[in-house]
């Protein structure tokens, strides 16, 4: 399960049971006091064995606020879930999730809504391939 840590909205994504491809699934509110337990209950209901989180780094590679703010939602979901939680950067992932929404005729109104679980969905996917 990958999550796209934003402080308003946070993208979800899910694999296959063979961890070759990945699918948005939805999008959770990040202002929710309850997030760590959706969060927690979303990796058991998928069966989860893992959770990746996007770690936003600038372009010439350094962490900044955003990425320290990723890195402890990071622990905080790695604690609610009880699973190994692996940070991967996320550079271009949202810019990716755009461009595959633009090509695909979707209006900026429907793109705003589901942008997120496909941001996750790119960085599960980066992560997946890089595993193989």
């Amino acid at each position: 399960m990958a999550l796209d840590f934003g402080t308003r909205r946070v993208g979800v994504a899910v694999s296959d049971p063979l961890g070759i491809t990945a699918q948005a699934h939805s999008v959770l509110d990040g202002e929710d006091p309850s997030l760590m337990d959706r969060i927690a209950r979303l990796a058991g209901d998928l069966g989860a064995e893992r959770v990746v989180v996007g770690l936003p780094v600038s372009l010439d590679g350094r962490e900044g606020p955003a990425a320290e703010a990723a890195r402890r939602f990071a622990e905080r979901a790695g604690e609610a879930t009880g699973l190994p939680v692996h940070l991967v950067d996320e550079r271009f992932t949202t810019v990716s999730a755009e461009r595959v929404l633009v090509e695909a005729g979707l209006s900026g109104r429907r793109r705003r809504r589901i942008r997120d679980r496909v941001a996750a969905a790119v960085l599960l996917q980066s992560y997946l391939d890089g595993e193989r």
